[in-house]
């Protein structure tokens, strides 16, 4: 198993399920130190195995490592050692072997979905909720959860530490740990598995746009959730629908330099028909009972585009008719962009930008790539290209102040060459300035103090399938 390979895959799987079991064990209260406990022994993980090889029993020796941790912690403070001594901790819990995490899936699973109940307990902001199961069982880090939530990193520890603090403070049980379940807190644990499997299917992260184990992960844990009574409701079978068949296309969104390729670019022969049979099975499952939540009506939209032939022939009026009710459902500036986008494909798009026409956009969506892509578009296939050229500067301003080089330059690769070329003029960012320059990429030397910018560029660059391109530097 490679370096990225076991950060990124394995240790992320696995903290979850550390922190689950043994949160189990002692109780949340105790849930800091068991982040502590897990995360040292993820770091002594990672250092011995990168250099001696992996254990014969990764996961079991993770568990001790990390339950040895836990205790030595417990035993430090006189609360402590009366927890340890009246719970017996170390003659029944920490003195068992690791068959916790090993022997049984089934176990594990419970203690996965109980403490993802109880991230979601009602006392806690459904904000912090979100936030404290993303970062405690998906293993997600405050950039990562910022970028997802449209927050600051400031502002997402902020959610974290309260929530954390608001566990600490309701201090439950071994015992109350296993009636964490409530069906009130099912709204908050389907949210985060939507942005768990979000997060995978179009990663923030500059260096891979698909994360294909958030992805499984997210599908998994909604099977587990489907599968307890408390669960078991058409929002999570509409949710479930939505995830396996946006997972159905997960294989042709990618060229061979892994560029994103639009809808109507991925070659349909490639899509997991057995998963797309699979979601539609569950999206037959959501039609039980009155509700229709915007699972539902994203389910639709993806459903629909799974069984279209070919791009033209989608029924573009049933899309626009399920984003009209995801709007009303869950309003959103997101869901309007979309409408106008499959507005656009139905009656052409002049009547997409009609959409927009007057719109204020909120502050996060200005500043993204995306909002400056569909107006670009839009005014270059209705012939607006001074307009388009505008936008199409927007896009790599944005994509260079929000990290996503990769995804930005690919729309403006893409849409500067539909616009007619020509070199991008200066640009000014505040007080920052951004100019651009004709260089091969091939021999782009790297100045000490920009090693890993310009490496960064290079490949987003190379990836792009781009050997002399218009690169652009940012400095003060």
């Amino acid at each position: 198993m490679s370096t990225p390979d076991l950060v990124d895959h394995f240790f992320r799987h696995e903290y979850g399920r550390l922190v689950a079991t043994l949160t189990r064990s002692v109780g949340s209260q105790h849930i800091e130190d068991v982040e502590d406990a897990v995360q040292s022994a993820l770091m002594t993980a990672f250092e011995r195995w990168t250099t001696t090889g992996l254990p014969e029993k990764p996961s079991a020796w993770l568990f001790r490592v990390a339950q040895n941790n836990l205790l030595e912690t417990l035993r430090r403070g006189t609360v402590e050692r009366r927890i340890v001594h009246e719970v017996g901790l170390e003659q029944s819990l920490f003195g068992a072997t690791a068959r916790e995490v090993t022997a049984t899936s089934d176990s594990v699973d419970a203690d996965l979905l109980r403490m993802l109940f109880l991230c979601c307990d009602e006392s806690i902001p459904v904000e912090s909720q979100v936030v404290f199961a993303l970062k405690t069982l998906c293993g997600f880090d405050v950039r990562e959860i910022a970028l997802r939530l449209f927050a600051s990193e400031a502002n997402i520890y902020k959610r974290f530490s309260r929530a954390r603090s608001r566990l600490r403070e309701l201090s439950p049980s071994p015992a109350d740990f296993a009636d964490a379940l409530h069906e009130s807190k099912l709204p908050a644990v389907h949210k985060t598995l939507y942005l768990l499997f979000t997060e995978g299917y179009l990663s923030f992260q500059p260096e891979t746009a698909i994360r294909r184990e958030l992805c499984e992960e997210a599908i998994r844990l909604g099977t587990i959730l489907v599968q307890h009574p408390v669960g078991s409701s058409p929002e999570t079978y509409a949710l479930l629908a939505l995830m396996h068949l946006h997972a159905a296309r997960m294989t042709s969104r990618q060229d061979e330099a892994g560029v994103l390729l639009l809808l109507e670019e991925q070659d349909r022969s490639l899509w997991d028909q057995c998963r797309i049979r699979v979601g539609l099975e569950w999206l037959a499952g959501s039609a039980q009972g009155d509700c229709f939540s915007r699972y539902h009506a994203e389910a639709g939209i993806a459903a629909e585009h799974c069984l279209a032939p070919s791009f033209q022939e989608t029924r573009w009026d049933v899309v626009v008719e399920c984003y009209s009710m995801l709007e009303q459902i869950a309003p959103s500036p997101i869901h309007k962009l979309n409408r106008a986008i499959a507005v656009a494909e139905l009656h052409g798009p002049s009547a997409g930008l009609a959409i927009l026409d007057g719109f204020e956009p909120p502050t996060w969506l200005v500043g993204s790539h995306l909002w400056s892509a569909v107006l670009a578009d839009l005014h270059r296939r209705c012939g607006n290209t001074e307009a388009a050229s505008h936008w199409l500067i927007r896009i790599v301003q944005e994509a260079l102040v929000s990290n996503t080089l990769l995804e930005g330059l690919h729309f403006a690769t893409r849409l500067r060459n539909l616009v007619g070329g020509g070199q991008f003029p200066w640009i000014h960012l505040g007080n920052w300035f951004v100019w651009s320059i004709w260089i091969d990429i091939r021999i782009l030397p790297i100045p000490t103090g920009l090693r890993l910018l310009v490496f960064t560029i290079r490949r987003d660059f190379c990836r792009l399938g781009l050997s002399r391109v218009c690169i652009t530097f940012a400095g003060f």
